[in-house]
């Protein structure tokens, strides 16, 4: 029996969550060697597997149909063999059958809008949203350092819109903030107000702009048109969330956009930075300095074969991204997404071991849809109508 295994069945026996201690130990475990971070993993997705199995009818059901059986999963390697949910089973009419949990024990639900018009739907009990904040917060704290300073957030408020993802996500920096104000109101973004409130906090709070690449892209044109001197601060993060395509296909090139923000803001592209998650895992995937995007070490990526969905790629090629995410109770957290990644087999600079992955794009055929994409059409749409002339 391993260190760890002891480690979980004493947590378990004195009443202490494992999962939630390994997350507040984030620092030191991406230290770890890659083989005790799969350790780690290991044990975290087995124990959470076992609970699914058990406790899930549906699931284990479909655990049954692939052949898998609790004492399949001994090693690293065998976790590809644990049924992943299709991502799309989220946006199904009898999403609600995916759910470990009682209906009575949820507490929160959040969503994400595709281009259909039907949301994907995850609704997290007590334990897996307790989880999910220490899990998100934890992240930021490792991979942005900061606890001060001022954010321009280029999204609506929780106000409006609630249950988003994207704005949930955007919103929990405020807690690591001094300040923050957001600029999206009524699917209206005035890039003259940012700057202002960017001028108002020189030499005041160090300056952070957060929000998905298209409304930065949009204050970066205003900038570079009457702004051409402004600079930020060393310490200042631009940190983008929501995907890379515009909900008109159009692609956002992220080098070229790195460059673009350094040059506009004044900083240097290793403040620039990306985060990756889905509504509906409780993690986000954050780009270190050297633009490395790296998994949670509780988390596990399997790049899967287009061709057969049920078998991995070599390390470093493309395929489709399977999560296994061992922080939900609510449901199975083993999710095969629409996501095109690979993973890099390089050790990264920063010192941080374990997974990097580089997003793609979505698969083909998959619907090309996040907050993101729906909110620049949602903005689109309502700019049209209020330019658009009326003809008596």
């Amino acid at each position: 029996m391993s260190a760890y295994s002891i480690f979980f069945d004493l947590s378990k026996s004195l009443g202490i969550d494992p999962v939630g201690s390994i997350i507040a130990s984030i620092k030191s475990i991406y230290q770890l060697p890659n083989d005790r971070q799969e350790d780690i993993k290991l044990n975290l997705i087995k124990q959470n597997f076992h609970y699914h199995y058990e406790h899930n009818a549906l699931y284990r059901k479909i655990c049954e149909e692939k052949g898998v059986t609790l004492t399949d999963i001994v090693c690293i390697e065998d976790v590809v063999r644990i049924p992943a949910i299709g991502i799309g089973k989220f946006k199904d009419v009898n999403a609600h059958l995916l759910l470990t949990k009682p209906i009575h024990e949820l507490q929160h639900e959040l969503r994400s809008t595709g281009t259909s018009g039907i949301p994907s739907i995850s609704r997290r009990d007590e334990q897996t949203l307790t989880r999910s904040m220490l899990s998100i917060f934890s992240t930021f704290r490792e991979m942005f350092g900061f606890f001060g300073g001022a954010a321009i957030f280029l999204a609506p408020s929780s106000e409006e819109m609630p249950e988003m993802g994207l704005v949930k996500v955007i919103n929990m920096f405020s807690g690591l903030l001094d300040s923050s104000r957001f600029f999206v109101s009524g699917h209206a973004f005035q890039p003259e107000a940012v700057v202002q409130q960017l001028k108002d906090w020189q030499d005041v709070h160090t300056r952070h702009i957060i929000g998905p690449p298209f409304l930065v892209e949009r204050l970066i044109r205003y900038v570079n048109e009457h702004e051409p001197a402004m600079q930020l601060d060393r310490q200042t993060k631009v940190i983008t969330l929501g995907g890379w395509k515009s909900f008109t296909g159009r692609e956002i090139d992220r080098p070229d956009f790195y460059q673009q923000v350094a040059q506009a803001f004044g900083i240097h592209s290793e403040q620039v930075r990306d985060m990756f998650g889905l509504v509906e895992t409780n993690f986000m995937a954050i780009e270190c300095e050297h633009h490395a995007k790296h998994v949670p070490p509780w988390v596990h990526f399997s790049v899967r074969s287009l061709d057969d969905p049920n078998k991995e790629v070599p390390l470093g090629e493309p395929g489709r991204l399977a999560v296994y995410d061992p922080t939900s109770l609510s449901y199975p957290g083993f999710i095969l997404t629409d996501d095109l990644v690979y993973l890099d087999s390089n050790t990264c600079s920063c010192g941080r071991n374990g997974q990097t992955v580089h997003y793609m794009y979505r698969i083909k055929g998959a619907e090309i849809g996040c907050c993101a994409i729906n909110l620049e059409k949602f903005m689109t749409d309502k700019e049209a109508q209020v330019t658009q002339c009326n003809i008596g």
